[in-house]
């Protein structure tokens, strides 16, 4: 299918929507195929193969945790994270997993098979799933990569799935792969960005599946705040990273003691701002539930921008719950049709491109989003887009100890800051600019290409290898 705005915004776990999502996905995949197949109970064992970018930092992004749950037959959209804690201490305690939710094996993260130096061809985050009958025999097997955002591909259909996505875009309304094409549909039908996203989407749902869809999306983000706010103590995994969030909101709701609860004062927009990307990308780290936005990496700065966009922009202090819908609704359509043109030109994966692919494009789709709930034109909206993009070009993803904290938690809220202020220059202009969006993009993906392994979620560069860890 085409990509559309529910794929870019999931409701997933952490701390990585490519090292967690995608891998649980690709596992629950192999395991429902595994049931259908007739041939789950003549399972006698199972083999667990990481490749490239998820055996070098898989520990630290929860990579086999993830798998475990999988091919127990869990979807990250649906699982909680009290089902996840509850599975993998039993896992742990008993050293054996439940296969497609039946068939009991001996089976836990040490016994994946990791192999960090080959890449397969396709994709840096390749994984192979295999099980073997009694007499050794080989039942099933499968190699899918985790290419971001939790997109999942299957080795072997690549072709056969851009086809598919091809024929997908020719039934839509208004299908676009460029920024100028866009642009050419907004001219063409007298439509915002935005408007035109919601056109591509009327053709797989109702206009008010979309709209209960996408706040539902918001309300997510606002409750991984929420529960993020409660949490304070360490991160885990080892770094001694402690929670920020708690201790921030404490300090901004005592500014604000003798006001309304619900007022922000305008003085400190960047601090709220701040907030609430620390927020998410601190439940990310603790492996809580979040949105990819469109990646669990990133996951911060779209939440955090339209907290913006619903506290701190011209007009929002008078307006109704009707009038904030429409702006969640609008900001989020707008963000959608930004990030299918880094899906459709490039890539959103730090393990293929590097930061930028994340960061980058979700502080791209951020900009957009507040320009156009700002009134933009679509030229000024796709003008906040490309300056969003054109200060994060070339940003490396070097986690150190693999976890998604350090520099990532911090690198959300630096890239929501990024997205307001491209939003306001865009704003400020008549929408004419040297640079185009679709330049920008193609420089990112070729940007990417170009950038040192090391430096694209390997742990192996950067930050991960010049600061020691404990």
């Amino acid at each position: 299918m085409a990509v559309g705005v529910f794929d870019l915004f999931s409701i997933g776990i952490g701390p990585s929507s490519s090292h967690t999502v995608g891998p649980m996905r690709a596992a629950a995949l192999f395991a429902e195929e595994l049931k259908a197949s007739g041939d789950l109970e003549k399972v006698a064992s199972l083999r667990v193969d990481l490749y490239g970018s998820l055996a070098a930092t898989g520990h630290g992004h929860g990579t086999m945790t993830a798998i475990l749950l999988g091919l127990e037959g869990f979807h990250p959209e649906l699982i909680l994270p009290e089902e996840v804690e509850e599975r993998l201490a039993a896992i742990a305690e008993t050293g054996k997993l439940q296969l497609a939710g039946s068939v009991q094996l001996p089976y836990g993260v040490k016994d994946m098979i990791l192999r960090p130096l080959t890449i397969l061809p396709r994709h840096t985050n390749g994984m192979t799933f295999t099980v073997s009958g009694a007499d050794g025999e080989v039942l099933h097997t499968a190699t899918f990569f985790s290419v971001g955002g939790g997109f999942i591909v299957r080795e072997g259909e690549e072709d056969a799935a851009l086809k598919e996505l091809d024929e997908s875009k020719k039934e839509l309304p208004l299908p676009f792969r460029t920024a100028a094409e866009l642009l050419g549909r907004c001219q063409s039908k007298g439509l915002s960005i935005g408007e035109i996203m919601f056109v591509n989407e009327r053709a797989s749902r109702t206009e008010d599946e979309i709209r209960d869809g996408l706040l539902h999306i918001y309300s997510v983000m606002e409750g991984c705040v929420e529960v993020s706010l409660k949490r304070e103590g360490l991160l885990p995994g080892g770094l001694k990273v402690r929670r920020r969030a708690p201790d921030w909101h404490k300090r901004l709701m005592k500014e604000t003691l003798d006001q309304d609860p619900d007022f922000r004062d305008p003085k400190y927009w960047q601090e709220w701002v701040n907030l609430i990307a620390l927020a998410v990308n601190e439940e990310n780290a603790s492996g809580g539930r979040v949105v990819t936005a469109p990646t669990n990496g990133a996951a911060g700065i779209i939440p955090a921008v339209l907290y913006y966009a619903l506290h701190f922009a011209p007009g929002m202090d008078k307006a109704t719950q009707a009038d904030r819908d429409e702006t969640i609704v609008k900001f989020l359509l707008t963000a959608g049709a930004i990030g299918v043109l880094y899906k459709e030109q490039a890539s959103i994966s730090g393990a293929e491109v590097g930061c930028q692919g994340e960061v980058g494009s979700a502080s791209s789709m951020a900009a957009a989003g507040l320009a156009e709930v700002m009134g933009g034109t679509p030229q000024q909206v796709e003008n906040a887009a490309e300056i969003a993009m054109e200060h994060n070009l070339g940003l490396t993803c070097d986690p150190i100890g693999g976890l998604v904290q350090v520099p990532c938690i911090e690198r959300n809220a630096i890239a929501a800051a990024k997205a307001i202020n491209a939003a306001k220059m865009a704003l400020w202009g008549d929408g004419t600019h040297r640079v185009s969006l679709d330049e920008v993009i193609v420089t990112m993906r070729e940007t990417g290409k170009d950038m040192s392994s090391k430096y694209k979620e390997t742990a192996m560069g950067g930050l991960a290898v010049n600061v020691v860890e404990c």
